[in-house]
């Protein structure tokens, strides 16, 4: 009897047919920068044979066409596409992402190691290959609570699952280069093997320290330049193109052919309403190309460049012995997906269906207290206050200081400096804790919006310019299980349930993006201005080193802080 193997050698040579051919177009190749006319023939899982004409059980006539290895996505959380894996699997495969390297940061920080095995079990039942970094940073914070705690005596046991690669960004920078006992249990045991990197802005002696204890990729650079300094330091950067963190533009000038093979793409969180209308990975490949890269550069860094830095040796070209990842595009320049092969398998519904269900979990983590208006008051302070100045498009925010209108005892929002009041209510029923401070830049006139998305220990964070409207909205997450909430003169106008963990839905990706079509329709009837409003909010909470905190007071300090993921 022939063997798989043995099998797979005689398509290559031409003894017998391949299981697929794809005939009459041309492949991209990544090595030589060359458009190649060939056949492309596939034997079970992988490509068997280029460079000359074969004969397939299935041929199919890609004339016209230009066939390129899969897209590789270095860096996400599935969680922020607000919808489970298989829903994620079947909204993204489509545009050519064949891997994704998740890191289930989000739903470990609200079930802890449950909410990796989910992703686990998922990442075996899905047809795009779902890669998982375990998550290096749970709690996130000591300065916020968290629903779990994962230490390393919890994270080894998913070490050697075949879905594993390494370990997941490592953002607590300072713990790394101050030796924290925690953080170096974790980058001991991970010594060897694949550690992802979160270090923004950090630059001299202080990330060669960092970078010295084996950490090889990053996806937080916002500037060429920081770029460049990593990359010198051997850093691959992962460029980033998300819903909120758009660095693209910024770093184009680094994708080049010279320093294509240390760069890669990531979106980190990019939401299904965004998917619809630009795509994914490949609006970021069009995007560039649009903006003067060279094709091959970027080419390589959505594929063979990224499966390279992640140890994934067996994809990123169309070349013969190369897991059959493959995207059948109209064209390199408009990088639109007409078919797509994962593991040798042509993706249509049909595929999706064989999928086993993996069952939902974290369906009750709202444990949050009931709140009314009073708890969103804030005392009057001498002076001026400290404010939260989002910048749209980023998740870095500035400290701004105001000195804002007095009502009562207490201190009032200011609309004509788009000032309005800004909570995080502790949800994971641990404590009960709640901080008030402010925040410039969403837009709001009126109403409320609320979140149990709040990076990164996902309490419910919530914005408003009326404390009734603050309450209902915070509230009404408790009673849809999590999700997002618009309120407007005390009447919910908006909604969108996410009772897995809080994070995420139980709903296909389409019914989860019309959805989020009303809600933005029902924030920008506040007045909101930001063009991911629910996102932005998502991030207020998010304290990283100088770590926000919390005054005796009740109040956001705000004295230094940076919010960046």
């Amino acid at each position: 009897m022939t063997s798989k193997l043995e099998r797979l050698i005689d398509q290559g040579v031409g003894r017998v047919p391949a299981d697929i051919v794809l005939k009459g177009g041309r492949f991209f190749d990544l090595v030589t920068g060359e458009l190649v006319r060939s056949d492309i023939a596939i034997g079970a899982d992988r490509i068997v044979g280029t460079s000359g004409n074969y004969q397939g059980a299935v041929e199919i006539d890609i004339s016209g066409k230009t066939v390129v290895p899969g897209f590789i996505d270095t860096h996400l959380h599935i969680e922020s596409s607000l919808v489970t894996p298989h829903e994620f699997d079947r909204c993204v495969l489509p545009y050519g992402v064949t891997t994704a390297i998740c890191d289930p940061h989000e739903i470990a920080n609200v079930l802890g190691a449950a909410g990796i095995e989910f992703f686990l079990q998922s990442a075996l039942e899905t047809i795009m290959d779902i890669r998982v970094q375990l998550s290096s940073c749970v709690p996130a914070t000591h300065l916020e609570t968290s629903g779990a705690d994962l230490p390393i005596e919890r994270l080894l046991p998913f070490r050697h699952h075949p879905k594993v690669i390494g370990l997941a960004e490592f953002m607590n920078f300072p713990g790394v280069i101050h030796k924290d006992p925690v953080c170096m249990a974790k980058l001991d045991a991970f010594q060897g093997g694949h550690i992802d990197g979160h270090a923004p802005l950090l630059s001299g002696n202080d990330l060669n320290g960092y970078l010295a204890a084996g950490i090889r990729t990053e996806h937080e650079c916002t500037t060429a330049g920081e770029a460049l300094e990593k990359i010198r330091k051997g850093m691959h950067i992962l460029v980033r193109e998300g819903s909120v963190s758009k660095d693209l533009a910024a770093l184009i000038p680094i994708i080049t052919e010279r320093l294509s093979p240390y760069l890669a793409l990531c979106t980190d969180d990019r939401n299904p309403l965004d998917i619809a209308e630009q795509g994914h990975l490949d609006h970021m490949i069009r995007t560039a190309i649009a903006n003067g890269v060279e094709p091959l550069a970027i080419y390589r860094a959505a594929s063979i460049s990224a499966a390279r830095a992640f140890g994934l040796r067996d994809r990123g070209l169309v070349a013969p012995g190369w897991r059959a990842d493959l995207v059948v595009l109209d064209s390199l320049e408009g990088c639109r997906a007409e078919m797509v092969f994962s593991a040798g398998r042509r993706v249509t519904d049909a595929l999706f269906s064989s999928r086993r269900p993996v069952a939902p979990i974290g369906l009750d983590s709202v444990k949050a207290r009931p709140v009314n208006a009073a708890h969103f008051g804030v005392p009057v302070a001498e002076g001026e206050t400290p404010v939260i100045g989002v910048m749209p498009g980023k998740i870095i925010t500035e400290h701004r200081r105001y000195r804002l209108p007095v009502r009562g005892n207490e201190t009032s929002v200011d609309l004509a400096n788009d000032i309005i009041k800004v909570a995080v209510i502790e949800r994971h029923g641990k404590n009960g804790n709640h901080a008030n401070g402010f925040v410039q830049g969403f837009g709001l006139k009126k109403g409320a919006i609320a979140s149990t998305v709040g990076h990164d220990s996902h309490n419910i964070c919530v914005v408003g310019v009326d404390e009734d409207d603050m309450a209902r909205a915070a509230n009404r997450l408790g009673e849809i299980k999590g999700g997002f909430v618009v309120v407007e003169g005390g009447k919910v106008t908006g909604e969108i349930a996410l009772p897995i963990a809080g994070l995420m839905s139980l709903e296909p990706y389409e019914t989860v993006r019309d959805t989020l079509h009303q809600l933005r329709k029902a924030a920008f009837a506040l007045g909101a201005t930001l063009e991911e409003p629910f996102l932005q909010l998502a991030f207020l909470p998010l304290p990283v080193i100088p770590h926000l905190k919390i005054s005796d007071r009740g109040m956001v300090d705000v004295d230094k802080f940076a919010l960046i993921r």
